[in-house]
């Protein structure tokens, strides 16, 4: 046998992590999922299928009425075209990451959303799209939520 002269201790412990990669899609064995599940909240109602729009589609949608109220102010600011709290909003999103759908530069716009006990901008932001999206983040452009107002 191959393992012959390894210990068994390691021998379990190399066959939990093998076991737990072979599951990780599955069972997730304790990661982080790369993205959130589709049509999950977060902090807000699930919305049904037919409920969400053709752009929110698989991927995880939040109510405007459940955001933070900071993320309900920046709404009604987009809403009402300014004034912005700071210079950067209204600017060109790049959208280098690649979470939002890729469209051609320009299409989107970021709006920062301030938090509370921050000292600079923060990671909370609105992203508005060409097509009239909406989507939010808190955690720094990592993952989106769409916005259904």
């Amino acid at each position: 046998m191959i393992f012959r002269n390894v210990p068994r201790s390691l021998l379990r412990v190399l066959g939990a992590l093998f076991l737990c990669a072979v599951l990780a899609g599955a069972a997730g064995c304790g990661g982080k999922p790369a993205r959130p599940p589709a049509a999950s909240a977060g902090t807000g109602a699930t919305a049904g299928a037919r409920d969400v729009p053709g752009w929110a589609r698989g991927m995880a949608v939040v109510r405007a009425d459940a955001l933070p109220q900071q993320a309900r102010e920046v709404l009604a600011l987009i809403d009402k075209g300014g004034p912005y709290a700071y210079r950067q909003d209204g600017t060109v999103f790049g959208n280098f990451e690649k979470v939002l759908p890729k469209q051609k530069r320009g299409y989107y716009h970021e709006f920062t959303v301030r938090t509370p006990g921050e000292r600079d901008r923060g990671a909370r932001r609105i992203v508005t799209g060409g097509g009239g999206e909406f989507y939010y983040t808190d955690d720094h452009y990592q993952t989106f939520r769409a916005v259904l107002r």
